[in-house]
């Protein structure tokens, strides 16, 4: 089955909502000119004969098509295979592109593991994006009064640390990196905002300078947007008017920035595992227009700095803007899936709930979260008397007992609370929460699923803003 396209993401108003789309195309494609190799070309992947032999042509390497013994491009592959009648000089003296010129690169750009960026950083506020960007445009006297000039700044919390123009947008993220050197700056985690489109070189450098995100008030090539997901640079382009799109690593981007966020606490939302009672993947069957796992994540969203997905099939939920994580110890149910989320939380406690609770409500996951004490659990009651361990708080000392149950192939989370230190929210506590009842209701079989379904949209949740 050929996965689902990756969305976009649209910023407006503090929230992201996904975006069709698409960005134009970069291809590179590696030329040889009597069996050796000359350069890559970069561009666009339309009419690559006529890319090839104007390149040769404006090098001095042929003058005709009469010159040409061989020509052959192989769009599968990105090879042109050229022979030419005249000799290709021994020693070849390049002139390296400015990025607004011929295009060339005598190697593409590789992503240095080590560059990446750590999954702990806090998320960029997006007022920080549009204060960097209005401080470029501030600063560009020269794109204003004479054109054709770029120019590129990089930032940290808001703040303009470095400026630079140049004829190339490329030239100017080197004249920045330079001046860092001289001036003993270190650009790790700093946002990058430039005045031109965004293709795999600025990637590439921006990588080695530890970038953690790139804006641009134009879009990026395919080919960016990639190198971008492989390195962990968040990408944004069409930052004007307030708005701007992001293409890559949706969740370094803080949504809902005038929120009451709950300190301290990581927000884990559990995909769950084969569904076999209902015969299809729930997480993903809806209520309205809108998946069941992104009523529990649009809940979470406005009460936690970081949410996590515990999935083995990330692919699926490319349209969440959070990080996803794998399940560490697949196939052992919910208690892998729990230590999973604590392994992965970027805090000592994290909230763990179940894809399948679209009626999550704010307020008891704010109570729950503000329970104090050295506890390692921190789990209510149903009015049933029962407990409820996906709707719960845990904190990363239980993990020793956690992995224990795991090695004894145990894998009911209700085991864990006779070993660990819980405090039991008892339903009295809890009862008078308007809608609490809704908030533990989930889905599992297909008749439990055309129940919920007749719940009217807004029935047992309470928004972030309201519950604050």
């Amino acid at each position: 089955m050929k996965p689902a396209k990756k969305p976009f993401f649209s910023h407006n108003d503090g929230v992201l909502t996904p975006l069709p789309g698409a960005v134009v195309a970069e291809f590179p494609l590696q030329l040889l000119v009597n069996g050796r190799e000359i350069a890559t070309l970069i561009g666009s992947p339309h009419d690559l004969r006529f890319l090839v032999a104007g390149f040769l042509r404006l090098q001095g390497f042929v003058r005709s098509l009469a010159d040409f013994e061989m020509f052959s491009v192989c769009e599968d592959f990105g090879t042109a295979n050229v022979r030419i009648k005249g000799e290709v000089p021994e020693r070849l003296k390049p002139v390296l592109t400015s990025g607004c010129g011929t295009g060339i690169s005598f190697s593409m750009p590789q992503v240095d593991g080590d560059a990446r960026q750590p999954a702990a950083s806090p998320p960029v506020k997006p007022s920080e994006i549009f204060t960097l960007m209005d401080d470029l445009a501030k600063q560009a006297d020269n794109y204003r009064t004479h054109g054709g000039i770029h120019s590129a700044a990089v930032g940290r919390n808001g703040e303009l640390l470095l400026y630079a123009e140049d004829l190339g947008r490329h030239n100017t993220l080197d004249r920045i990196a330079g001046e860092a050197l001289f001036r003993g700056i270190d650009l790790a985690g700093t946002v990058l905002a430039t005045s031109g489109r965004i293709s795999t070189e600025m990637v590439a450098k921006a990588t080695l300078l530890g970038v953690r995100l790139i804006a641009s008030r134009t879009s990026p090539t395919d080919m960016a947007v990639r190198l971008c997901d492989q390195s962990g640079i968040a990408l944004v382009g069409y930052v004007r008017g307030g708005k701007f799109t992001v293409y890559s690593h949706a969740e370094a981007i803080e949504q809902y920035p005038d929120a009451g966020r709950i300190d301290g606490v990581t927000g884990i939302i559990l995909a769950g595992g084969a569904s076999r009672r209902m015969g299809s993947n729930k997480a993903l069957l809806k209520m309205g227009d809108t998946p069941l796992i992104e009523r529990v994540y649009r809940t979470l969203a406005p009460l936690f700095r970081d949410i996590v997905i515990v999935t083995n099939t990330p692919e699926e939920y490319a349209f969440i803007p959070c990080r996803t994580v794998a399940d560490i110890h697949p196939g052992s149910g919910s208690i892998a899936g729990l230590h999973s989320a604590l392994l992965n939380s970027t805090t000592e406690r994290a909230l763990v709930v179940a894809c399948d609770m679209p009626s999550l409500n704010a307020e008891l996951v704010r109570r729950l979260c503000g329970i104090k004490g050295e506890w390692d659990a921190v789990v209510p009651v149903n009015a049933e008397g029962c407990l409820e361990p996906l709707h719960a708080v845990y904190a990363r000392t239980c993990l020793g007992e956690v992995e224990r149950l795991l090695e004894q192939g145990d894998k009911s989370i209700l085991l864990l609370f006779d070993r660990i230190k819980t405090r039991k929210v008892l339903w009295e506590e809890i009862s008078a929460i308007e809608g609490v009842g809704a908030s533990f209701r989930n889905v599992n079989t297909p008749e439990e699923y055309a129940e919920i379904r007749r719940v009217p949209e807004s029935a047992g949740s309470v928004s972030g803003a309201a519950a604050r």
